[in-house]
């Protein structure tokens, strides 16, 4: 479990996992795009780019829910949150990656609570991905829980933020080409980790989201609820036979064990002290 913890936390290990999966995605055009200037862009470079936004603080972008009203990147603040950014017209990469994502967020809401993080789905295509554009998107992926809006921008927006969260996104004969990464962002909007690829696993997802949920802010100074929150970061475990978390009672069975056993044996002492002694 500590090998996996170091590997999801520390973005130097966790990018050597993803370089293959960026070279994929960033292959449609020989490995090359325009993120910003004329500067050129390979797998390694699009990585460190992406890489490099980790402990960024988000703009406060403008944007718009499928109902047409407005919404600002701020309302958000609070609670940790995810941010995806797709393309409507997209047929296989962007849909296939939201479904895996709907799954990926039922599994971490049963283990942290169905309100612990939101969710952000961001249409960059901004000539198309229009509010209806994206309502008729979410329905297609059927996703619709609760505390994930899907959005649309303005151009001004889109530039702003892709730049903030170190997502490349560029024009090709299939569309777009991109980074598939979901941007993991903490309470204060400052970007904590980056997810990769169509199908990622969930420890990658969880582990950040974890540090985030049961690290709050609002338990500092309160003795009890920094204990609940420090035990239920350490006993929620990833099962990979089941592929999903669940609270591992385990410990709280060997920390009895254990402290019954050292109660024996100080009584033991104590009685042991206490016995008079024949002279």
């Amino acid at each position: 479990m500590n090998r996996l913890l170091e590997q999801t936390r520390n973005p130097r290990r966790q990018a050597a996992r993803v370089v293959l999966a960026c070279a994929l995605l960033l292959a449609g055009t020989g490995l090359a795009t325009e993120p910003a200037g004329s500067a050129q862009w390979d797998a390694d470079s699009a990585l460190q780019y992406s890489q490099a936004a980790i402990g960024r603080v988000l703009g406060d972008y403008p944007l718009t829910r499928p109902d047409g009203s407005p919404v600002r990147l701020a309302e958000y603040a609070g609670k940790p949150l995810l941010i995806s950014m797709i393309f409507t017209s997209c047929h296989h990469v962007c849909p296939l990656t939201t479904r895996h994502l709907d799954e990926a967020v039922g599994a971490a809401r049963e283990v942290l609570g169905q309100e612990a993080f939101n969710v952000v789905t961001v249409g960059f295509d901004t000539a198309n991905d229009t509010p209806a554009a994206m309502r008729s998107f979410a329905r297609a992926q059927a996703v619709s829980r609760p505390g994930w809006d899907f959005l649309s921008a303005t151009p001004e927006t889109i530039e702003g933020l892709a730049a903030d969260l170190g997502f490349i996104y560029f024009a090709s004969p299939r569309g777009f080409d991109h980074l598939t990464q979901v941007s993991v962002v903490d309470a204060g909007g400052v970007v904590y980790s980056q997810v990769y690829g169509v199908q990622f696993e969930l420890p990658w997802l969880v582990e950040p989201l974890k540090d985030l949920v049961f690290n709050r802010p609002e338990s500092r100074g309160r003795p009890f609820a920094g204990l609940v929150d420090r035990i239920r970061l350490f006993c929620t475990v990833f099962d990979p036979s089941s592929g999903r978390y669940h609270f591992d009672y385990s410990l709280f069975i060997q920390m009895a064990i254990g402290l019954a056993a050292i109660a024996t044996v100080l009584v033991f002492l104590w009685r042991g002290l206490r016995r008079p002694r024949r002279g």
